[in-house]
């Protein structure tokens, strides 16, 4: 998504405990259902969903629902407050048909009056920063008695039960929040998992289990405190304390390894590590006299050393990454490996040779210095230095906040420059269609009609998600001989929590999203 700062976690999860022999299964007596507190990095910027697309996503997953979800263990989406189907051929109208009896905390019923209520004033109010562009392919909400919603879309859109199943799509009372404007009083009614009791901007929220609650959760704790840090080191100090008792966003490569180490200090903690699918990677802008040649950026592709990169910069946190698309999401393939294979300088000399290219190519490298973790700039020291060591290239380094960051690359000032996606939804989609076309989220027009016009349409009309990996197999393919994007690397999630904790093996969604109603108290070993 264009400004998320959360993650996304596969499917298939590995855990490492730090305790041997300790089990991350919990009983289920009145003792596993106490009061747990969870400590992040990752504060809401607002509490209304009309106006999120960003961290903010990670308390609404908790107190509101959507009418489908992802359940832990499911990469499609599911449902929740209702059961939803295409009903044509061509993936153009979606129906839903909402579960009985759901009420928000206020008493109010969950109805189709409510969904529609919610969809439409995201598009009305159009928030800067608010998710109302991932409602791109809907033309209107149409409502069936109390219980049926129907979505007609402009175009044929696959992706949009995804959509719906994000946060950003988190349904509202209608009498407490406005059609046109944002709810103002700092409020929450939703219908989700818990209710929110009090809130402290940039402090707690906290959160008790919702006694009228209908949905796929199953609430394994009575209530949730969620403490907001300023830095990841004071995190981490109060899960040593046992001021909190699980953290959840914001681990630092350092403090992960850090904590995985057998020492006095971490004895009665554990760290739960997970796949995840935030990725990372390099844009070219093609208008730029410095990388306008192929060859030059195909250079580029095969002297870089991704598992190099993972090691040095962040110490196997993070995987090597050869497709836009992550290990994790359908239709991941390994194209530029296939491609390029290892690293080989020789025969990038080779490529800028035959392309009349006889002297060091002068690049500049441009990154962000406050968005995407303490280990950007050494990524891009890194980068520097595998490029230069080949001889074929000198390299200069230029880093900014992110605001002024942002600025110049919208205005195509930038030659080359780094960036990181967090996608929306586990769709191999969202990993294509923002960076391609006139009007891309990069802001670096790709035009590539074969994508946008063949390819994305194609796999937009099938619902069958299993059934269009050909397409994006072959979207990738493209990327890689234009090498407009290179994919560097993708991350890993961590929850590190305290041993009588268990649960956190479940506990982040398909979106990377915690599911706290995951986390329990151990009662026995």
């Amino acid at each position: 998504m264009f400004n998320r700062t959360s993650l996304q976690v596969a499917a298939a999860l590995a855990s490492i405990s730090l305790l041997a022999g300790c089990g991350l299964v919990g009983g289920d007596d009145a003792e596993g259902k106490s009061k747990i507190t969870v400590g992040t990095t990752s504060a809401p910027t607002t509490l209304d969903p009309a106006a999120a697309w960003d961290n903010s996503w990670e308390l609404y997953r908790n107190v509101f629902q959507t009418l489908l979800s992802f359940p832990t263990g499911s990469t499609t989406p599911q449902p929740d407050a209702a059961d939803c189907t295409f009903t044509d051929s061509v993936s153009q109208v979606y129906r839903c048909e909402l579960r009985e009896g759901v009420t928000f905390s206020s008493g109010a019923p969950l109805d189709a009056r409510a969904v529609k209520h919610s969809i439409d004033r995201i598009r009305t109010i159009d928030a800067q920063g608010g998710p109302a562009g991932l409602l791109g392919s809907l033309d209107r909400v149409e409502t069936k008695g109390d219980r049926t919603v129907v979505f007609h879309l402009r175009k044929s859109d696959a992706t949009f039960p995804f959509i719906l199943a994000t946060p950003a799509m988190s349904i509202v009372d209608p009498a407490k929040y406005p059609a046109d404007k944002l709810r103002e009083d700092g409020g929450v009614t939703g219908s989700g998992p818990y209710v929110m009791d009090s809130y402290a901007e940039g402090d707690r929220a906290e959160l008790a289990a919702n006694p009228t609650y209908k949905g796929f959760a199953q609430i394994k704790n009575d209530a949730v405190t969620i403490r907001y840090f300023q830095e990841s080191e004071a995190m981490v100090q109060a899960l040593r304390d046992k001021q909190i008792d699980a953290t959840y966003r914001g681990l630092t490569s350092e403090e992960v390894v850090e904590l995985q180490e057998s020492r006095p200090e971490n004895e009665s903690l554990q760290v739960v590590e997970s796949t995840g699918a935030d990725i990372r990677y390099l844009v070219f802008n093609a208008k730029d006299p410095s990388v306008s040649k192929l060859a030059v950026r195909q250079a580029v592709a095969q002297v870089l050393d991704r598992p190099a990169l993972v090691s040095k910069v962040y110490q196997g946190t993070a995987e090597p990454l050869y497709s836009m698309v992550p290990k994790g999401i359908a239709g991941h393939t390994t194209a530029f490996l296939d491609t390029y294979g290892k690293p080989d300088p020789g025969k990038a000399a080779e490529l800028l040779s035959d392309a009349g290219i006889t002297e060091p190519v002068e690049l500049t490298f441009w990154y962000t210095t406050d968005r995407y973790g303490s280990g950007t700039a050494a990524e891009f020291k890194e980068l520097k230095r595998q490029l230069e060591a080949s001889k074929l290239f000198k390299v200069t380094l230029q880093g900014k906040p992110w605001k002024e960051f942002q600025g110049g690359y919208q205005k195509g000032s930038y030659p080359v420059f780094g960036r990181g996606w967090f996608p929306d939804f586990p769709d191999p989609d969202n990993f294509i269609a923002p960076f391609v076309g006139k009007d891309n989220a990069l802001s670096t027009p790709y035009v590539r009609p074969e994508i946008t016009d063949d390819l994305l349409p194609r796999t937009r009309k099938v619902s069958d998600r299993s059934a269009v990996t050909k397409e994006f197999e072959e979207a990738q393919e493209i990327l890689v001989k234009d090498v407009r994007l290179l994919p560097l690397w993708q991350g890993k999630l961590y929850i590190a929590a305290s041993e009588e904790i268990a649960g956190g093996e479940r506990a982040l969604d398909p979106q990377t999203v915690m599911q706290m109603w995951e986390l329990q108290r151990k009662t026995s070993w």
